[in-house]
């Protein structure tokens, strides 16, 4: 019997903007819960909620004692899983046996086909296939298709990162600012389990009817609203000599925390989009968010960078940048600090 307790519910809504992810949820709610679930692909996060939400729902709290168990692809055979999905539950309509890193079994997951083609009814096997692809020409992976669910968590660009954290908020009854959204991808890069967790921190702490700002992320998270490559590189589009010195000297005293190859790579980005800005026509807001997927809120900075930094200039820079990148990573120089690197930098391109 599943349970319908609304807080269990609540944890879970923060990814219901994703259809496939709340249809598979919807339908377990409704009592429509398939033998075998194949939850698979490069992102994580997904594949972990999915498996959290079937861990806490599908039994009830009194069922789980002796139907439900956790098993872990490096510890366990092909065999030993077909062997506790084929048991019958105890007192119960069904079990769940959830195999948690099941990508360890790689190479004999295929022995899994017979087992799909006929999976036990009174099972829900949950395999977590993480940070791969699974390769759909297996027939295990057909059988389990026709005979259960298959889901795919795709890795997802940086530039659609922002997005998923101010649908994730909003969700829950938050608002965030873009330059606030930002910084978090920036620091936190596209780990969406990573930015979760302090998003959460973040929750706690702040009310619903504030908006997250860069102030309070970095009061909060430890993330400096003033000395990031965000801001440097708004500084550098401005052509702000004094700000962008006095960003890259704080890079200098805490590499640790801002390695040279962010910077570099986050520049290079930054030129690279503004070079396809100068050959755009039409440099309406829209049409420019649009062709450099970026959030119309930063289309400003490239209007200002575009008139500092003309066409020819930005294709120099991009040519220094990608030479300054070899350096960082010891090709054609050696034993050059990140101070030296970070100075040669702010010389080539400003």
């Amino acid at each position: 019997m599943l349970e319908s307790s609304m807080a269990a519910c609540h944890k879970f809504d923060d990814f219901f903007w994703m259809d496939e992810v709340k249809q598979i949820v919807n339908d377990i709610k409704s009592g429509n819960v398939k033998p075998i679930y194949l939850l698979t692909g490069e992102e994580p996060y997904y594949i972990d909620r999915i498996a959290e939400f079937i861990e806490s729902n599908v039994l009830s709290e009194a069922e789980r004692g002796f139907n439900q168990m956790v098993l872990y692809g490096k510890d366990v055979s092909v065999e030993d899983i077909v062997s506790n999905a084929k048991r019958y539950p105890m007192m119960a309509e069904r079990q769940v046996v959830i195999v948690k890193e099941a990508q360890h079994l790689a190479r004999t997951i295929e022995k899994l086909s017979a087992y799909a083609k006929n999976p036990q009814p009174t099972t829900v096997l949950v395999l977590c296939y993480k940070y791969s692809k699974f390769d759909k020409r297996k027939s295990v992976y057909k059988e389990i298709k026709k005979n259960g669910v298959c889901f795919e968590s795709k890795k997802l660009y940086e530039n659609k990162v922002a997005d998923w954290i101010r649908k994730i908020l909003a969700g829950k009854g938050y608002k965030i600012t873009p330059k606030a959204a930002s910084l978090l991808v920036e620091f936190l890069g596209t780990d969406l389990s990573k930015i979760s967790n302090e998003l959460e921190k973040l929750e706690l702490v702040i009310s619903k009817d504030k908006e997250i700002t860069p102030e309070a992320i970095e009061e909060n998270i430890g993330i400096s609203k003033d000395y990031n490559n965000f801001e440097l590189k708004k500084a550098i589009g401005e052509r702000n000599v004094i700000k962008a010195t006095r960003i890259l000297n704080y890079f200098s005293q805490n590499p640790k925390d801002n390695p040279f190859v962010v910077t570099i790579t986050l520049l290079n980005t930054f030129f690279t989009q503004l070079l396809k800005y100068h050959g755009m026509k039409d440099h309406n807001p829209k049409s420019v968010a649009s062709a450099l997927r970026i959030n119309p809120y930063f289309v400003d900075e490239y209007r200002i960078a575009a008139k500092n930094y003309p066409m020819k200039k930005v294709s120099s820079i991009i040519s220094n940048l990608r030479e300054l990148d070899l350096k960082g990573k010891g090709v054609g120089a050696t034993n050059v600090s990140q101070g030296d690197l970070l100075k040669e930098l702010l010389v080539k391109i400003m």
